[in-house]
């Protein structure tokens, strides 16, 4: 567990509010400690934890349960369930899901709606605003109990603007400000990032990732995109276009990408390429339906997921043997055909990156499946709310 070592301010009040803040980050993260591992967690004492715990849950910050480690009797910390809901939103090329949960790391209530191609974003966000109300109403909550919303999009987005910093599959969204957008719509606060960079907050913090400091998050689905987890936090780069490697150049001659380039290695393994190679064989159909055939063991549609996997692994190797981090992990859509695809993605990544004698690269599945995006997006949520401010 990742120690708290932030320098704390001088006085006596502003340390005793710096501690407070400290705690409550902590319980917020992880969704539930014990007071033990608070104090590991926080390098604060037991007996300055167990003080502010009792301050917390007087004001209704937290609640305390009672609960047993290794045998013996502990008090386990989490967000009091009173302090609000939070929303999480993943907006895809095809489809878009909605979330509510709780402080405390739990899913109150979620539902996912397919979308057509060349969503709008006027009417796409109209859907998610009266979706949001429509689960705040189904759980019994209005929408002054709405703490804030994340929303994951899939292209990477421009921290300073919070517009698309990069031309991909979600065209009519290039100008489009999400969070001012929605924030009108809706009234609360919204914070908007790419869906593979939230993908990697939630298996960091969640999944295949959580026991490491340093992992990419590689999203295979109708693009390709990474997310990147350096130090236990999220790097998005200068522009928020870290990670973005659906537009690393692979063939120089080869066919103009939506972002305007040649030869991305979106414009072999993208939506577009996989179903332009199955057409012949299985006439019009989309990537879930190519998906779904090599679930049920389909050979030519394995085939093709799994030789986009390989070349992907390629430009992956590239990435690994740049920054080195101690696992990626393997999302999207096409992560769910089957154990083959992360598995041809491996091989790939262990052929081509820098040969390491001690410490190779490991390459896993993602644990939280398609709903890694989604949970990162709550988790986006959670992080930007003031629950001691909610409390007062």
């Amino acid at each position: 567990m990742p120690r708290d070592t932030s320098p704390s301010p001088g006085s006596q009040s502003s340390l005793r509010e710096a501690n407070r803040s400290r705690i409550v980050a902590a319980v917020k993260r992880f969704g539930g400690l014990t007071q033990v591992e608070l104090a590991a967690a926080t390098g604060l004492s037991t007996a300055t934890v167990s003080t502010i715990v009792k301050e917390l849950a007087s004001a209704g910050v937290v609640e305390t349960q009672t609960t047993s480690r290794s045998g013996r009797r502990a008090l386990r910390v989490t967000i009091a369930r009173q302090a609000g809901l939070v929303a999480g939103v993943h907006i895809g090329p095809r489809a878009m899901a909605v979330a509510l949960g709780d402080l405390a790391h739990e899913v109150v209530v979620e539902q996912s709606l397919p979308l057509p191609a060349d969503h709008r974003a006027d009417t796409t966000l109209d859907r998610v605003a009266l979706l949001i109300v429509d689960l705040l109403e189904r759980v019994g909550v209005d929408l002054d109990g709405l703490l804030s919303v994340g929303v994951a999009m899939a292209a990477p987005v421009e921290p300073g603007t919070g517009l698309i910093a990069v031309r991909g599959p979600l065209r009519s969204w290039a100008d489009v400000p999400v969070a001012q957008v929605l924030t009108k719509r809706l009234a609360r606060p919204v914070h908007v990032d790419s869906d593979a960079g939230l993908g990697a907050v939630a298996e960091h913090g969640l999944g295949a990732g959580r026991d490491v400091q340093d992992i990419l998050y590689v999203r295979l689905s109708y693009g390709t995109s990474a997310g990147v987890i350096l130090g236990g936090r999220l790097h998005r780069g200068g522009s928020g276009a870290a990670g973005e490697i659906g537009h690393v150049q692979v063939s120089p001659a080869g066919p103009v990408c939506l972002c305007g380039n040649r030869g991305c290695l979106d414009t072999e393994v993208g939506e577009s390429a996989l179903l332009e190679i199955v057409r012949p064989a299985l006439g019009e159909v989309t990537l879930r339906d190519v998906v779904r055939r090599a679930q049920q063991g389909d050979p030519g549609c394995t085939r093709v997921l799994t030789d986009a996997a390989r070349r992907a692994g390629q430009v992956v190797a590239g990435v690994v043997t740049v920054l080195d981090p101690q696992r990626v992990v393997v999302g999207g859509e096409l992560a769910q055909a089957g154990p083959g695809v992360v598995e041809a993605l491996r091989e790939s990544v262990h052929r081509h990156a820098l040969p390491h004698r001690f410490a190779p690269v490991d390459v896993v599945a993602g644990e939280l499946g398609p709903r890694a995006e989604l949970l990162g997006a709550l988790e986006l949520a959670r992080k930007e709310t003031d629950v001691e401010g909610v409390a007062r």
